[in-house]
């Protein structure tokens, strides 16, 4: 259809084509028609693209499916005549907001902390320290410069001065949900006002953490098509 196609629109434009050393050439520019290909599928789970995998529902071929990053997974087919992937469906996480390297309130930043990360013991102790400052002077001491302290409520009458903890090992929502949340380290800081900010300080090993975790939760999830030759896994 496609060969037809093009000499068709050659013979509109009174193209001439010839060969010359065996190869062909034309008389003016021809562009390519591709063959058509579907509109990509988005899902916003990985439960949800296993159930799009075991349905079959647009293609019994081989598929690949490409882990590209902590939120973003998609699936495609093999080469076809144009040299082009099919990419039939793409799961992109929805993830709570929550920027680093952002100075927010206590109580803002208490909102965040409490919705956007997964409860382990350093969230608590920040919970903590956060939630009992008295004063919105921040000091900062020690010979490297690192470490801080506020005044906070230490007990149920008494207020004094509370270390920041620093580093702290915490487990944001990054990935799907289907999965682990890799726990790295952050530095926490506090400025006055106050103010309270997390810093990463992983180097971005947390992603490769992420990503294997989600292969690993296909693999087990869709181990019947991968058995069977039909479905290929790759990070």
């Amino acid at each position: 259809m496609i060969k037809a196609a093009i000499e068709y629109i050659v013979g509109l434009g009174n193209t001439e084509v010839f060969y010359e050393n065996g190869q062909a050439h034309s008389s003016q520019i021809l562009y390519k028609l591709e063959a058509p290909v579907a509109a990509k599928l988005t899902v916003h789970s990985l439960s949800g693209l296993v159930s799009y995998l075991k349905s079959h529902f647009d293609s019994d071929q081989t598929l690949m499916v490409h882990v590209e990053s902590p939120t973003e997974v998609t699936v495609f087919t093999t080469l076809n005549g144009d040299r082009n992937r099919e990419y039939l469906i793409k799961a992109n996480a929805m993830l709570p907001q929550f920027h680093f390297e952002n100075w927010y309130d206590p109580e803002t930043f208490i909102i965040k902390l409490q919705s956007g990360f997964v409860s382990n013991e350093d969230k608590d102790i920040i919970l903590k320290v956060v939630g009992n400052i008295k004063e919105e002077d921040v000091k900062t001491y020690g010979d490297d410069g690192i470490s801080q302290s506020v005044t906070a409520k230490v007990g149920v009458a008494t207020v004094g001065q509370v270390e920041v903890p620093n580093p702290v090992a915490l487990k944001p929502y990054r990935t799907f949900v289907e999965v682990q949340q890799p726990e790295s380290n952050f530095v926490f800081r506090m400025k006055n006002g106050p103010r309270c900010a997390l810093f990463e300080a992983d180097g971005g090993a947390w992603k490769l953490e992420a990503m294997g975790n989600i292969k690993r939760y296909l693999n087990l999830e869709l181990s019947s098509e991968i058995e069977g030759g039909k479905i290929i896994v790759i990070a």
